[in-house]
């Protein structure tokens, strides 16, 4: 479990970090999204840090500020407070993947599973290539023991972003423990 959320607290984390903005203006999600694809990227971590600065732009100045005060709150474990502010969001800018995004890791800290991978379709339906809903998704999947299931979704992760250790290491678990359950 310890391994599992310290994914999701690193998700949080780079999604509050601080880069110019003139660096992330450069390039659109999908120009980011197709250079940390690229498998001799050596900078990735800042392509990804670049990207997830970008998904949390959403254009209005309000739901800017919605987001900022929920990680803030997800951040201080106040999860009354960062409910609120994720949940009025998602009311005010439904087709912003990031809201539902941070809404779901405030959802999985909550222990609620099923609403969490909800919200996660969400993002994925506006974000198709999220790779952090679609690691968060295998993380909660794997803990509930559907593991078919949590390697379907880091591998998804993995071919959007083939350079994270940690994914890498969950689809070697997964596989090494679903090859020994057909022994």
């Amino acid at each position: 479990m310890a391994f599992r959320a310290s994914i999701l607290n690193l998700v949080v984390a780079a999604a509050m970090c601080g880069i110019p903005a003139i660096a992330a203006a450069q390039a659109s999600s999908d120009e980011l999204l197709d250079r940390l694809a690229l498998p001799d990227l050596r900078n990735w971590d800042v392509v990804e840090q670049q990207l997830y600065q970008t998904w949390s732009r959403s254009g209005s100045a309000s739901a800017d500020y919605l987001l900022r005060r929920g990680r803030e709150a997800l951040e201080a474990d106040d999860l009354e407070a960062a409910y609120d502010h994720l949940t009025a969001l998602t009311d005010h800018a439904p087709e912003f993947a990031e809201g539902w995004n941070a809404r779901a890791t405030l959802l999985y800290h909550m222990g609620a599973y099923g609403p969490s991978i909800a919200d996660i379709q969400r993002v994925l339906a506006l974000e198709p290539r999220h790779f952090g809903a679609l690691t968060g998704l295998g993380i909660m999947l794997e803990e509930m023991g559907e593991l078919d299931a949590a390697l379907a979704a880091f591998r998804a992760a993995h071919a959007i972003h083939p350079h994270r250790p940690d994914i890498e290491d969950a689809i070697g678990r997964i596989e090494q423990e679903l090859e020994g359950r057909t022994l």
